[in-house]
């Protein structure tokens, strides 16, 4: 079995998989973590799970914080002695990576278009992850990454108007009633909604226009893609495409090769 973990700035985000099918998920919050306090932990919501820690024969690691690589790493040795697999510049990844400087794409990043780019192999795809921040991939049908878009994700936007104002209270983050809020907090909530929604609508249809066609497929991903499922903004939500990127790579790179794509 492979364990397979996406850790970002906010979540941890992990998964099993069995051969092709992934059998469980969780999520943590992301934060300073030792490997003792990590290792323990995935142990514990394997077997909460009903997976015994020691069905686990493969550790694969993509991650955007620097600082949890090597506890991550750490935990992996340690607490099912496997080297783990790290998704970082320089393995195969079945794509042309056009970015002036490669290693800057965020790891998270490169795994949604591996999977993507598997699931749609005929279409060029607008990558839409909702997370910390929100981000936008072009991937065209020849399996070229061309790049993306990244601007403030939904909890920055609302950490930042409370922070940043002394009576803007902080929210829940829900899609709302409707568009003229009532409250303040109805308020917030509609402008937190409404503006990441005509933001996703309009840098996707601008990507679209300059560098694809109508036809090119929108998915969107991520902690807040459900919140938008049925906007009319995504033909597919994968909320699991970064762990099905992370598995797809660790077989893409089974033969040992090592490329700069």
């Amino acid at each position: 079995m492979l364990l397979a973990i996406d850790a970002g700035n906010t979540q941890i985000y992990g998964g099993v998989f069995k051969e092709d099918k992934l059998l469980a998920k969780f999520r943590a919050t992301s934060g300073s973590a030792t490997a003792d306090e990590l290792g323990t932990f995935f142990r514990s919501v394997l077997r909460e799970n009903g997976i015994d820690p020691k069905e686990i024969t493969e550790v694969a690691i993509c991650s955007v914080v620097p600082e949890l690589i090597y506890p991550l790493h750490q935990a992996s040795v340690k607490y099912f002695g496997q080297e783990p697999f790290l998704l970082q510049g320089g393995i195969k990844t079945g794509l042309n990576i056009k970015y002036k400087n490669p290693q800057e794409v965020g790891a998270d990043r490169i795994a949604n278009a591996i999977a993507a780019s598997g699931m749609f192999p005929e279409k060029d795809l607008v990558i839409v992850d909702l997370g910390t921040a929100t981000t936008f991939c072009a991937v065209s049908k020849k399996k070229e990454y061309l790049g993306g878009v990244i601007i403030p994700g939904l909890r920055i936007s609302m950490e930042a108007l409370a922070s940043r104002t002394a009576k803007l209270p902080r929210v829940e983050i829900a899609r709302p009633s409707e568009l003229v809020g009532k409250t303040t907090v109805d308020s917030i909530q509609s402008g937190l909604y409404y503006s990441h929604l005509l933001a996703i609508k309009g840098i996707t249809d601008k990507i679209k226009s300059d560098y694809f066609s109508e036809e090119a497929l929108v998915i969107g991903t991520g902690g807040f893609s459900k919140l938008f499922e049925d906007a009319g903004l995504f033909d597919r939500v994968i909320p699991d495409l970064v762990l099905l990127g992370i598995a797809a790579a660790v077989q893409l790179n089974k033969n040992g090769e090592r490329s700069k794509k």
